[in-house]
């Protein structure tokens, strides 16, 4: 099932004392607003947002942000979150595309959790084998649709949209998404 998160059904989910996020981000190169916006919108709703990276220490955002990472990649216990959500960015693919995320993500949905993705993220996703026959989206451009066939390559079925849900994956096109991605993760998380 397909869905486009709206406002009115977040508005229903924006209490999650006690629950808990996990970003994860590239340690050089994450996409600055596709970090903070969903951040911002995770903890007004209550939940605690834990900052993942691939190495300990600062984060580098494509735009000069620094963040300071909580956990790295190995020490991530996806018993204590609701939420792991991958962050996109420049840097996204040259520190997140491996085997760690790969099992991460596989993890994430085995316990039940709810693994989202922005920007260019949803690749990891889709080369983790987790998006087989599930509904997303992916950045792309006119002049770049490399994205999109990587993630149909992979099995998943591309929709060009802001925001696709499927069960409790939910994908994001790009940072101008941002905000909607973040609606969309308390929904899904409910």
């Amino acid at each position: 099932m397909v869905q486009a998160a709206t406002e009115s059904k977040t508005e229903l989910n924006l209490k999650q004392e006690g629950k808990k996020a996990a970003l994860v981000i590239a340690s050089d190169g994450f996409r600055d607003e596709e970090y903070f916006v969903p951040r911002e919108i995770l903890e007004k709703s209550g939940m605690d947002v834990v900052t993942v990276s691939d190495t300990e220490g600062e984060a580098k955002g494509a735009d000069g942000s620094e963040v300071e990472v909580d956990l790295s990649l190995q020490d991530l216990r996806i018993g204590d979150f609701e939420i792991v959500a991958f962050i996109g960015g420049p840097g996204a693919l040259d520190h997140l595309d491996n085997e760690a995320s790969y099992e991460l993500a596989e993890e994430v949905l085995a316990k039940g959790k709810v693994l989202g993705a922005i920007c260019v993220a949803p690749i990891i996703l889709a080369k983790a084998g987790v998006l087989e026959g599930k509904e997303v989206t992916v950045w792309s451009s006119s002049m770049n649709k490399d994205s999109i066939d990587t993630v149909e390559k992979e099995g998943a079925n591309y929709h060009d949209r802001s925001v696709v849900i499927d069960e409790k994956i939910v994908t994001a096109d790009g940072p101008d998404s941002a905000k909607k991605f973040g609606e969309a993760l308390l929904y899904v998380c409910g």
